[in-house]
């Protein structure tokens, strides 16, 4: 049997309206409203800039910046968000020249830089692995 039961709680700053689905008397789903999860799923992250799509989309700038200079994704949300090199090596705690050659079209950075490039522009993991 399964059964629906809504919660009011809010949690952490966020005012969440779930909906619970048990199945057999315990809780086997739970339903948000789309904006809730949104606000969930996109914590920790810099939603204060619009140019940055809060579900993990890459914009059409973005891309063509990428497709028309032949750069890297990394090197292209780096150049639509206006940081430079310098900035990027900063935020990351290494030198410029280290940081030049992770954005490089044949560098292939692990999973663990990836996310904190990602991180450092304020993006989420989902807009550079591509």
């Amino acid at each position: 049997m399964t059964t629906l039961m809504h919660d009011d709680r809010a949690q952490d700053e966020v005012s969440l309206h779930p909906t619970f689905i048990e199945s057999d008397g315990k809780p086997a789903f739970v339903v948000l409203p789309y904006a809730e999860y949104m606000a969930l799923t996109t914590r920790g992250y810099s939603a204060a800039d619009p140019r940055i799509p809060a579900d993990g989309t890459i914009p059409h700038e973005v891309v063509e910046m990428m497709v028309t200079n032949e750069w890297s994704i990394i090197r292209a949300w780096r150049e639509y968000l206006g940081v430079t090199q310098t900035e990027m090596a900063a935020r990351l705690g290494i030198r410029q020249p280290s940081y030049r050659a992770m954005e490089a079209v044949d560098a292939a950075p692990k999973r663990a830089t990836k996310q904190r490039i990602a991180k450092a522009l304020g993006l989420l993991y989902n807009h550079i692995d591509v």
